[in-house]
């Protein structure tokens, strides 16, 4: 069964670039432009990963965490965080709050790559010509 990952990033540029991190693999990729969004997708979909950003408007990524963890179905979602922020407080904050990674942004795609396959198994998809 392919992975299902979701993007959750108030930036459009940063979900096409991890659209295109992603698509050379037997992956499904679903996006959200918010906390509140992403929330409803990982209701819908459970996802076997969320990479989320932590500033965001409407809902935020620690408040969209918060929401998951007192959601039984959702509590165990793996999720790496993916932002610009980089304080101690807010990577302690976020570690207490159980996710699997932190990468700030600018991030290296290969790390990301990384991180991920550590978290789900990704299979490349054949090259076509």
């Amino acid at each position: 069964m392919k992975p299902k990952i979701l993007s959750v990033d108030d930036s459009k540029t940063i979900r096409m670039l991890l659209a295109r991190l992603f698509r050379p693999f037997d992956c499904q990729l679903f996006e959200a432009g918010d906390g509140e969004e992403g929330l409803a997708v990982t209701r819908r979909e459970k996802p076997n990963l969320i990479v989320l950003d932590y500033n965001m408007p409407v809902m935020d990524g620690v408040t969209m965490l918060r929401a998951m963890r007192e959601d039984e179905e959702l509590k165990r979602t793996p999720v790496i965080m993916l932002t610009a922020e980089a304080s101690p407080d807010i990577i302690s904050t976020v570690a207490r709050l159980g996710v699997r990674d932190y990468i700030t942004k600018p991030f290296d795609a290969e790390k990301l790559l990384d991180k991920v396959t550590r978290i789900v198994s990704l299979e490349r998809l054949p090259e076509t010509p």
